[in-house]
């Protein structure tokens, strides 16, 4: 699927086989080699002052700094 394709609302209903993709690698629950986000699930926000009608409306709100 392309980035920023809208999906129809069965395509959005989620699975128990569910995967997060992740290519954050400064955050704790990215696993690097499989770029997979460890987490169950996730909390996906919109961000303030951004009305693009694109992607980069909201954010990974699960996100935490990997303190190595």
């Amino acid at each position: 699927m392309k980035i920023g394709t809208r999906l129809t609302e069965e395509e959005g209903k989620m699975d128990k086989k569910q995967n997060i993709n992740c290519t954050v690698s400064s955050c704790k629950y990215n696993n690097t080699q499989n770029q997979k986000c460890q987490l169950e699930s996730i909390i996906v926000t919109p961000v303030d002052g951004v009305d693009t009608t694109n992607p980069d409306e909201s954010m990974c709100s699960s996100y935490d700094y990997e303190d190595e």
